[in-house]
């Protein structure tokens, strides 16, 4: 075998669990490299009787991708797009193929796989065979058996066989067309009875009328009856120019009624969305995030295609006039759809919270009923839901009248909870002539209600179909056939409280506990995603490693067992988080790109101070971490920063100097300023800024505004810090230098010394606090600083209200510029003339996540630069790619993004970068000097009086 086998503590913790509620610790995690590794481990397990689990994306939200035995993962490698035959529109494809990697390249020839789920990004195709997933465009292009030709399987007995359709198909599993004769009248009756009966096997599709088609059969039997190592799949044509109509209603339930007259229309999907899961979105994202709506409290998005975009938007004008509502928006294609359906893919992770801020869980996130039915039902639903006083945000596939629910269910100490409403749900989603499972499949969480849906004849008729294909019953056991409890192994429950302890991050929004905020990751898997096209940064040391170790989900659920305390027992110190955590590089991303909130610097932080707190410390805390401690004292005395420069610039003295301190002897030494900022401001800088203690000092007829110098700005690149001046002076305002010094104690945060951080931010608030309770903006020119000033200072010190001020008043160089709010009366300043500028920029991690990059953008485009923006970390991210052990993977990080840009830049492109880690990476790696936004502005400004 040439694939590799796993069974460290630390792996087996990454594949516990999936996107579901349920932990199963595997034996041991297999990584096939081809189709026969895959039959290697198969002949094992047999061998063994050992059970066996195939895992794709990991992304099953139901319990259908974990096991005991073997976890066999096929995203690694046995992930090849074999074929595409634009004349037959197929593709054929190995088990782990990403859904997207193929839409991908089946795009060029106008094609695309029609289903289409909002996981696609991370989802494979073996996964959605495995659940038989659908997506919102399943109404006009069907589910994924419906686009399935034949499949290549290996079952229970080590047979391997080629399923397909037609006369013979059911010939290569003995008996099985026996059992299908001896059962005509069950599945006549009660299967396939409408499109989302997705629940139990679709044997439906082996009855002659419906073309004998074993390889649909399959579909959906969720790896318990044969392992998939290969697909031929049908490809569709793209749609051109869809237009996207979203109309409002009441409620949910209006909206669903609007439904089957909708249907008649034709329409590529239609979708309803609860308006709170919006004002989620608004709430957390900013209102930027949503494009403005229609009147409603709940809405259905319909996409509509047609010939080219006029035929689109007339089809679509005909749809909206039968839709039983005025409240309408059309979005033709473009960034407001976009961001539509941006809200939609995120559903699962922003439903995973309600309005209150509770966890919501899955387990009922999955029901359908007939479309006809779908009013009705949610009303009960409704009632229900009060009835067991639980919440959730309802969303989901109303045009196949699927429904996705995640609810406020109290996991923390018991499944009772959870048997109670489920049992209730199930006989509601009968009543209705429905499906527990409108595409997820039903894995742990649903197949032991399938007895509600089906007669003990039906049940009894899904047992003997497995044990055609798997008489051991070693392929992922407790699923379907045989189920486990609905309510054991539920991961939750076994979680030990992880209390704030007062002197670290008080994990606010989280009820105090660290193992509350780590269960916020409900395991969607968007970290896994490369979404650097898409203007995400999330998870930079993923996209380089490929490992599920350093996702944000795998992190996640490595701290989720060191909560539940049995795998990962080492608490703190357990070898197994450090390892999870080592190559995180708390670069914020996941705090906004993922859709749960997940803020794996925030816990990599709090570890690192609850493993060190009065311990010794790795040397690169005290190097790195006491950066701005060094720069200052290497910086006041006259003379001896040129002194440090010279002999740091010796490459031995430097070698030696970053080896003793934890660091990587390929990194250059930093260079301090001669003349720091701050001493500039007291001596020659007098005339043009003004020193002050508090906010009520120095009042003028000009606006004020303060000038926060951190220490990478004060004494290792002072150039920003005087350029902002001059772009502040230019703009009309009275620029504040405070008198003492104020650092945000970043480089502590990083290096989870947070009692140090906490002295750092106590004199900070002690500075800028009487500033900030005035009014007055506080502008930092930093990103990561600015980020602290707006993000963990809050969670540092949640009861102090000069935190909440200055987190309040800090803005961003460019926020300041784009307010709305005129500087002076009647005045505004008049951006400097970029025209001539071209620019490859680098926002920084910590400015995208915290603040967003919004407001650079609109100020770049307004000065009439023409610029290309890049997603994805720098790779440096701060102490990470310095220290020992981190070289390689930061810049292999940075090959994501900043220097495949740097390398394609024209001759006289200006590479603009906030973050000092972003230059200092670019400079050593790749020989460019970037600029801060400030020190391009200062460059171009006009020779004209500033505004008074």
């Amino acid at each position: 075998m040439g694939g590799a086998v796993d069974d460290s503590s630390r792996r087996r913790a990454e594949y516990s669990t999936d996107a579901s509620n349920y932990r199963v610790v595997p034996q041991v995690v297999a990584f096939p490299r081809d189709t026969d590794d895959v039959e290697a481990v198969l002949e094992v397990s047999r061998a063994l009787g050992v059970p066996l689990t195939a895992r794709g994306g990991g992304t099953s939200v139901a319990g259908n991708a974990v096991g005991t035995g073997i976890v066999l993962d096929f995203s690694r490698h046995v992930n090849r797009i074999l074929e595409i035959d634009p004349a037959a529109r197929t593709a054929r494809i190995e088990p782990g193929v990403v859904m997207a990697a193929l839409q991908k390249a089946a795009a060029p020839h106008g094609l695309r796989f029609g289903p289409d789920p909002s996981t696609q990004a991370r989802a494979t195709l073996g996964g959605m065979i495995g659940n038989n997933a659908c997506g919102p465009r399943a109404v006009a292009y069907g589910r994924t058996a419906d686009n399935v030709l034949a499949l290549d399987m290996v079952d229970g007995t080590g047979r391997r066989f080629s399923a397909s359709s037609g006369a013979g198909a059911l010939d290569v599993i003995p008996g099985l067309g026996g059992l299908v004769r001896s059962h005509l009248d069950v599945i006549r009756t009660e299967l396939g009875r409408f499109g989302r009966q997705v629940s139990g096997y679709s044997l439906e599709h082996l009855l002659p009328e419906k073309g004998t088609d074993l390889a649909k059969a399959l579909v959906g039997t969720e790896g318990t009856v044969g392992t998939l190592l290969g697909a031929t799949v049908r490809l569709v044509p793209v749609a051109a120019a869809p237009v996207l109509v979203v109309l409002g209603y009441p409620d949910m339930p209006t909206a669903a009624d609007a439904v089957p007259a909708l249907l008649a229309h034709a329409p590529l999907a239609i979708e309803g969305m609860d308006s709170r899961l919006v004002d989620v979105v608004r709430r957390v994202r900013g209102a930027a995030a949503v494009p403005t709506l229609p009147p409603g409290g709940g809405w259905l998005m319909v996409e509509v295609g047609g010939a080219d975009l006029d035929d689109a938007l007339r089809n679509a004008r005909a749809l909206a006039a039968d839709a039983g509502t005025s409240a309408v928006g059309l979005f033709p294609p473009g960034p407001d759809a976009a961001r539509m359906w941006r809200i939609r893919e995120d559903g699962a992770g922003l439903g995973g919270r309600t309005p209150s801020g509770a966890q919501a869980w899955p387990g009922f996130e999955d029901s359908a009923v007939p479309p006809a039915q779908l009013g009705a039902y949610l009303r009960e639903l409704e009632a229900l839901m009060a009835s067991h006083q639980v919440d959730g945000l309802a969303y989901g596939h109303f045009g196949d009248g699927c429904v996705h629910l995640r609810l406020d269910i109290p996991l923390g100490r018991s499944g009772n909870p959870l048997r109670a409403f489920m049992e209730d749900a199930a006989a509601l989603v009968a009543s209705h002539g429905g499906s527990l499972s409108g595409e997820h499949g039903d894995g742990r969480a649903r197949s032991e209600l399938l007895s509600v849906m089906y007669t003990p004849k039906a049940i009894d008729l899904f047992g003997a179909f497995k044990d055609l294909f798997d008489p051991r019953d070693l392929l992922n056991p407790g699923v379907l056939v045989r189920p486990r409890p609905l309510d054991a192994d539920l991961r939750r429950p076994w979680a030990r409280p992880l209390l704030a302890d007062g002197h670290g991050f008080s994990f606010r929004h989280d009820d105090g506990d660290l193992t509350t905020a780590v269960h916020r990751c409900v395991g969607v898997g968007k970290c896994r995603a490369d979404s650097t096209a898409a203007g995400g940064f999330m998870c930079p040391s993923y996209l380089a490693t490929k490992d599920e170790k350093d996702s944000t989900r795998g992190r996640a659920r490595v701290l989720q067992e060191m909560a539940n305390g049995t795998l990962v027992s080492g608490g703190w110190s357990s070898p197994e988080v450090h390892e999870a955590l080592d190559l995180c590089l708390s670069c914020k991303a996941c705090s906004s790109d993922c859709p749960a909130g997940v803020d794996m610097a925030q816990y990599k932080s709090e570890v690192l101070h609850r493993t060190y707190r009065g311990r010794l410390r790795p040397p690169s805390h005290y190097a790195l971490g006491w950066l701005p401690r060094w720069a200052r004292l290497v910086t006041r005395v006259p003379g001896l920063a040129a002194l440090t420069n010279a002999v740091l610039g010796i490459r031995p003295v430097a070698k030696a100097v970053l080896a003793g301190g934890g660091m990587d002897t390929r990194r250059k030494m930093v260079t301090f300023a001669r003349e720091p900022f701050r001493a500039w401001a007291r001596g020659k800088g007098r005339d043009e800024v003004t020193l002050a203690r508090r906010g009520d000092d120095h009042a003028g007829r000009r606006p004020r505004v303060v000038l926060w110098t951190d220490s990478f700005s004060d004494t290792l690149s002072p150039t920003v810090a005087h350029a902002a001046v001059a772009v502040l002076r230019d703009a009309g305002y009275e620029v504040l230098v405070p008198e003492d010094d104020a650092c945000c104690g970043l480089t502590w945060i990083s290096t989870g010394q947070l009692d140090g951080a906490r002295r750092q931010l106590a004199n900070l608030l002690g500075v800028l606090g009487p500033f900030a309770v005035n009014g007055i903006p506080i502008v930092g020119l930093e990103p990561s600083c600015t980020a602290v000033l707006r993000s963990d200072l809050l969670d540092l010190f949640p009861d102090d209200p000069r935190a909440a001020a200055v987190a309040r008043e800090t803005r961003t160089l460019a926020e300041l510029l784009t307010a709305p709010e005129p500087v002076g009366p009647g005045d505004r300043w008049q951006v400097p003339d970029l025209s001539g500028v071209t620019a490859v920029v680098q926002p920084h991690c910590h400015h995208h996540s915290v603040m967003t990059w919004n407001p650079d953008r609109q100020l770049l485009t307004d000065a009439g630069a023409q610029f290309s923006a890049m997603a994805g970390c720098c790779g440096l991210a701060g102490n990470f790619g310095m220290e020992k052990g981190h070289y390689d993977v930061s810049v292999a990080v940075a090959e994501t993004s900043l220097l495949p840009a740097l390398r394609d830049a024209a001759p006289g492109d200006v590479y603009l970068a906030d973050g000092f880690s972003c230059r200092t990476q670019a400079e050593q790696l790749a020989g460019v000097q970037g600029i801060h936004l400030a020190e391009l502005l200062a460059a171009h400004l006009c020779a004209r009086q500033p505004t008074t």
